[in-house]
């Protein structure tokens, strides 16, 4: 069985404490929970602390957090899930 292989990998450390961090995997074969053939984690928060996330682990498919809730997320594109990850995080920092 192949391997998913890192498609994209960054953090970023803010001075007020803040951690952007994503992950991105390329899957070899594509499945009924990620069809788009990518396996992602993005973070924004605190150490301990998931202000906003974007994820598709196993069992959930895609979805996101923000402080605290659950939302479905509909995956179309990376381009677009950065957009909505950025977009996000400006809504959230307007109110930290």
């Amino acid at each position: 069985m192949t391997k998913a292989s890192l498609f994209y990998d960054a953090r970023r450390d803010y001075p007020d404490g803040t951690i952007i961090q994503i992950r991105i995997w390329k899957i070899p074969e594509t499945n009924d929970e990620r069809p788009h053939g990518f396996k992602y984690s993005l973070f924004f928060g605190r150490p301990g602390e998931r202000l906003v996330g974007y994820d598709n682990e196993r069992g959930k498919g895609d979805h996101k957090h923000i402080k605290g809730l659950e939302y479905p997320y509909n995956f179309t594109n990376i381009d677009q899930l950065f957009a909505d990850f950025r977009r996000d995080i400006a809504i959230v920092r307007r109110h930290l």
